[in-house]
């Protein structure tokens, strides 16, 4: 099992609220909802066989970087994912208390 990041520039459609996502090969999650998928076992290996959506269910400050937390609608596990310029920052400050 490699661990090691694999980066892939991938275009998506968001499976929460159906925007059109323009990837660049970091991103993980619709920056309008927040929403993700479960696809990964290590970031960019797409070997998870689960594909539930992941709820942004909070978010973390690590080094002034803020970092969101999602959870699997399908199987329960939460992952980290760093947030980008791109995403809404009232939609990632509307989960404080998350």
């Amino acid at each position: 099992m490699n661990k090691k990041f694999q980066r892939h520039i991938e275009d998506f459609t968001c499976g929460n609220c159906g925007v059109f996502v323009k990837g660049n090969g970091y991103t993980n999650h619709c920056p309008g909802c927040l929403w993700s998928q479960h696809v990964d076992v290590n970031p960019g290996d797409r070997a998870e066989t689960c594909k539930g959506l992941m709820e942004p269910v909070g978010f973390t400050v690590k080094q002034r970087d803020y970092v969101l937390i999602h959870r699997c609608t399908v199987c329960g596990i939460t992952k980290k994912n760093k947030t980008s310029k791109h995403d809404r920052f009232d939609a990632i400050i509307s989960l404080q208390g998350g």
